[in-house]
């Protein structure tokens, strides 16, 4: 077997154990057999909340080991061949099944990244917030080209993508918007994208044709599950109602239904303004709720806890990745150093590149401080 193919064996290899031990295989069997005794309760569904997590648990378990089994059988069936073609010295066979291993490397990866979204709110759909910071008309604008990089993004997903409320710039962009992403992994996927984003590029407000640096934030929480109970004390929150502000057309609210809810304890404010008074009111509820749970989540995580602690405002020395399109491109994370001159496809939504390289240091528990350290010890 030629080194390439044996290195490609040796990546799934690798991918397969990760997954073995994500998905527990041991005892994956034991763990299904009392799931199916579970479903088969005749009072299961006298709560249907906990019957369908009980059924979304089951359903993972059994996609996690398929996923495994089918991988591990595609890998021995491709290498069987392998050698087979080259007994029988025939080339097409060798060629037809070299590049199905290397299809399968990529299909293992994009597997064993995935395992890794096993966070308890992971699976959840999310929220995101982006709002614009340091940099007047600038940021605006910025803050209206991150909000159509993570819409692409999660289109290519195939994920659905509602607009939760929007506040138009005084002169371009947006100064907030709020969406809510909706389908599989959504916030596990996103969750990394939480921070300070920075844009250096030639003003196109500027006559001067000057290079401009602007700011802005974007942060993300998890959709609620209905059986996760969070409280709110209605003596706790002040709701207001408004005239939306949005950019015209028509979104454009004729009467006062945008609603805006402030939680005193915390001094979370969150806002909807694309619906009725009256489900504004309940969507604006919802984003509470996540941003409360967000909270507690953070408490239970040391590192998120300081992030969110040390955040700051969105200028100088908060930022998580940068976007440079002028003097030259780039676009680089701050915290893997994982870089691209691609600025437009990132800006179109590719993003995977660096959501997948924060979810892995995440996992594997290195710091930027760590990488950096194994860089300089190299």
């Amino acid at each position: 077997m030629r080194a390439e193919i044996q290195n490609i064996v040796n990546d799934i290899e690798k991918s397969l154990e990760l997954l073995r031990q994500r998905v527990g295989y041991e005892t994956a069997e034991h763990r299904l057999e009392e799931f199916n005794a579970l479903t088969e309760d005749p009072d299961l569904w006298n709560d249907p909340a906990k019957a369908q997590k009980l059924m979304r648990e089951r359903q993972v378990l059994i996609d996690a080991v398929d996923t495994y089994k089918s991988i591990a059988r595609d890998l021995s069936d491709n290498v069987e061949l392998i050698e087979m073609g080259e007994m029988e010295q025939d080339d097409d066979v060798v060629r037809e099944a070299e590049d199905a291993l290397r299809q399968l490397k990529t299909k293992a990866a994009e597997k064993e990244l995935e395992a890794l979204l096993n966070g308890e709110a992971d699976a959840n759909d999310t929220f995101l917030e982006i709002n614009a910071g340091a940099g007047g008309t600038e940021s605006c604008d910025w803050a209206n080209m991150l909000a159509r990089m993570y819409v692409r993004w999660a289109e290519k997903k195939g994920y659905k993508v509602e607009l939760q409320s929007e506040s138009a710039g005084e002169e371009a962009g947006i100064k907030s918007a709020a969406y809510k992403i909706s389908g599989l992994n959504a916030y596990g996927w996103l969750k990394s994208e939480s921070g300070v984003h920075r844009l250096v590029r030639i003003s196109p407000f500027d006559s001067n044709a000057k290079r401009h640096t602007s700011f802005s934030s974007v942060w993300v929480y998890p959709v609620v599950d209905d059986n996760i109970e969070i409280e709110v004390n209605p003596a706790d929150i002040r709701l207001d109602t408004y005239r939306s502000s949005g950019a015209g057309g028509q979104h454009v609210n004729t009467t006062d239904s945008a609603v805006r809810i402030t939680h005193a304890p915390t001094g979370i404010v969150v806002t909807s303004s694309e619906k009725s008074q009256h489900q504004n009111r309940e969507i604006a509820m919802k984003a509470l709720k996540s941003r409360l749970y967000q909270m507690e989540l953070d408490k239970r995580n040391a590192a998120i806890t300081e992030a969110h602690e040390n955040k700051g405002d969105a200028g100088w020395g908060n930022q998580i990745r940068s976007y440079v399109l002028q003097p030259y491109q780039m676009v680089k994370d701050l915290r893997t150093r994982v870089e691209t001159s691609d600025t437009s496809g990132v800006l179109d939504g590719d993003l995977d590149q660096f959501m997948a390289a924060t979810l892995a240091m995440n996992v594997s528990g290195k710091s930027r401080a760590d990488a950096e350290k194994d860089d300089d010890d190299l």
